[in-house]
Formats: structure tokens, sequence, C-alpha cells
């Protein structure tokens, strides 16, 4: 908790030097760390924080495919492998998963991808729920935290006891409750300032955001500015192209488009994973 703070503090005087809107999607190369952490460091971070325990069951009935590796999983992990390798030609760490509306599959995509990341040997990933009006990815994984984001933000809690590690290398930050301040918290420099601060005391090398619907309020808008690229999640027959127009205007203009994915199609032709596994 104590280092937690002191990296906190550090991203704080930092900030004022570099809070420029749109700086930090423009850099090429990530931030440096607002506090120095030791390799060994890192590891005991990660070895202390405590497992996240999941039913079989219930990934199976939520669509989790990447749960299990297999051909089921494998349009994941062709995602995960793209979003990687974009990720590392920009430089880019913070990466935020949105949609125009909901009932896109955000939540289902970013537990599906960290499931897909803990499979990647020397990778660690953050996957935080910010959609604070609700707790849709605690939920889907079959979590009742006690605290949520919300609690880390303020200082409550710290991450080291609130985050749950999923096998080595992919720690979740879940959602207890919901709130109706979320966008005040989202905007708040403090927000900003525990965020880098988990990070650099973590150093994932990627670090997933889920994010509330983009048409759904102003939540989004406080907080883009300050991941390095959002991946859109759109909705097959029920998207329109009106809405993915306005989405992908609203997320260039505060940071940058990382791509666009459609869900819930029911004409692949077996596109992605077909020949998982062929000879």
């Amino acid at each position: 908790m104590e280092r937690l703070q002191a990296a906190i503090e550090k991203a704080r005087a930092q900030r004022k030097t570099r809070d420029v809107p749109g700086q930090r999607a423009a850099a090429a190369t990530p931030a440096e760390p607002v506090l120095e952490t030791t390799p060994s460091e890192v590891d005991q971070a990660w070895e202390a924080l405590a497992p996240v325990k999941l039913q079989d069951r219930l990934m199976h009935r939520n669509r989790l495919v990447a749960f299990h590796e297999g051909k089921e999983a494998g349009p994941y992990d062709m995602l995960r492998t793209r979003m990687l390798q974009q990720a590392r030609t920009n430089g880019w760490k913070r990466i935020a998963i949105v949609s125009p509306h909901s009932n896109c599959g955000k939540s289902t995509t970013a537990a599906n991808l960290a499931f897909s990341m803990s499979r990647q040997p020397g990778l660690r990933a953050l996957v935080l729920d910010l959609d604070l009006r609700r707790f849709g990815l605690s939920r889907m994984l079959g979590q009742r935290p006690d605290h949520g984001m919300i609690d880390v933000f303020s200082g409550e809690v710290s991450f080291a006891s609130h985050g749950r590690r999923y096998e080595e290398n992919v720690a979740f930050g879940f959602n207890g409750s919901a709130t109706n301040r979320a966008s005040e918290i989202l905007q708040s420099s403090r927000t900003h300032d525990t965020l880098d601060a988990i990070e650099a005391v973590y150093q994932p090398a990627i670090t997933l955001v889920d994010m509330p619907p983009l048409m759904a309020s102003d939540d989004n808008f406080g907080f883009l500015q300050h991941v390095d690229a959002a991946l859109i999640m759109v909705a097959a027959e029920k998207t329109s192209m009106t809405q993915l127009d306005v989405a992908e205007r609203q997320v260039a203009e505060l940071t940058n488009v990382m791509g666009m994915v459609l869900n819930k199609c029911r004409y692949t032709d077996g596109a992605y994973g077909y020949e998982y596994g062929y000879y």
C-alpha cells in the first residue's frame, strides 16, 4: 500500500508536466514508469495477488470459449496476436474496449482476451472493469468481490488486496457494486494517477480496460484521452452504420482507433479458427 501511494504521488507530480490532451495517444513510445521497480519486486507483486477461482460450467454458459485452448478459442487467439503486434509496433500499452451501445460483447471479449493472453509465454496483462455503472465482468466470471475499482481509486483499498490473478500472468480488477458517479470518478486526476501507479508496480505488457457503451453516458469522454488506443466492438445486425460512424469519430477525437471487431455474426463460414489443429 505504501509503495502504491508513493507511486501515486510521483504520478501526480509528473502529470503536471505532461497532462496535455491527446499527448498520451500521440506518443510513439510509452511514458517512463512513475516509480522504479526491479524485476524481482514485480515478480513478488504478481505472486502476492490472490488467485481468482472460476467455474468451468459458468465459463461455458457465458460463451467464454477461450477459457480452454482449441478450435473455439481460435478467433480470440487471432485477435490477441494482432492486438499485441499492433500495440508493440506503436508503443501502445493501455487499450480500451468500447462499443457504440450495450450488448455488443465488450465484457465477453475482454474476458476471452484475458484467457487467451494467459497462454502467451512471457506476457503479463491487466484486465480492468471500468464500466462503473455495472459490474458485468464480475458477474460473467462468477465473482462477488467485497470492493471494486471505485474503492481502489478512492484509496479505500489497494490493488494488491483487490486484484485477482489468473494463472501466472493475468490480473483482473473487478467491480463489486455500481455507481452513478462514474463520469466524475473516471475524469478524476486521482484515478489516472492510480492507474499509472498500478502499471508502474505490476509492469504489464498491456492493460485492457472494459469501458461503458459510448452512447449511454459521458463516462468515456473524460477517460479515453488517457489510453493509447481503443478497440471498437460492434454487433452484427444490431449496430447501424450511423452508430458505427459516430462511435469511430468520437473515439478518434480522443485517442487512436486500434480497429473494429464485428461480433455476434452468424455467417462466418469458418473464416477464423476453422482449420485449427490442421495437419
